[in-house]
């Protein structure tokens, strides 16, 4: 799954950890969710998407190849 939590981060003008501490995750879960190395539970992912105020879909994209699944 691709995710834009760092462009979305970076336009806010946030480091990781006061992200990380605006959802009350450590750091290196912001670094690792960052580095497609974690995907996010469903409640992180909507504790990031209102962090943000923007849609799910527009912070993950469970099909990054092609955007349908195919």
């Amino acid at each position: 799954m691709r995710n834009s939590v760092r462009e979305y981060r970076e336009r806010a003008d946030m480091s990781q950890a006061e992200l990380a501490a605006a959802v009350d995750v450590s750091r290196q879960t912001i670094n690792a969710i960052e580095r497609d190395r974690y995907d996010p539970s469903l409640e992180l992912a909507f504790e990031l998407t209102g962090h943000f105020d923007c849609r799910i879909e527009d912070l993950f994209d469970p099909y990054p190849d092609d955007g349908n699944g195919e």
